[in-house]
């Protein structure tokens, strides 16, 4: 699966960003789709995640500010992030996976929140 993101940017605490995925190669609607984020000297960690039914996933640190959605038509998701904090900050990536056959990675997008 291709996957390329944008959206990123930089902004002050208290604004949003939408953060979008463009996804080719394969059936996407059959994709658990999700996002992922590196800060500087930390490991990935997961974001948000969307699967291809039942309901999302959102790391307790971003829950009540992001909203992950996807596009099945446009093979997209998207990433709302509002109230974004300076720990925020970090490399977001987009993934695709299914099952044990595929767990593919976007190139990052970079989003810096600054206080």
């Amino acid at each position: 699966v291709q996957l390329r993101e944008s959206g990123g940017g930089s902004v002050q605490a208290g604004d949003s960003l939408r953060l979008s995925c463009a996804a080719s190669g394969v059936v996407f609607s059959i994709l658990a789709m999700g996002w992922y984020r590196q800060a500087p000297g930390k490991e990935r960690e997961m974001v948000a995640i969307v699967p291809s039914g039942g309901n999302t996933v959102y790391a307790n640190s971003v829950k009540g500010r992001f909203t992950i959605s996807r596009d099945n038509t446009r093979n997209t998701i998207s990433l709302q992030m509002d109230r974004l904090k300076p720990e925020d900050t970090g490399v977001y990536y987009c993934n695709a996976r299914l099952g044990g056959e595929i767990d593919d990675w976007g190139q990052g997008t970079q989003v810096t929140v600054s206080s």
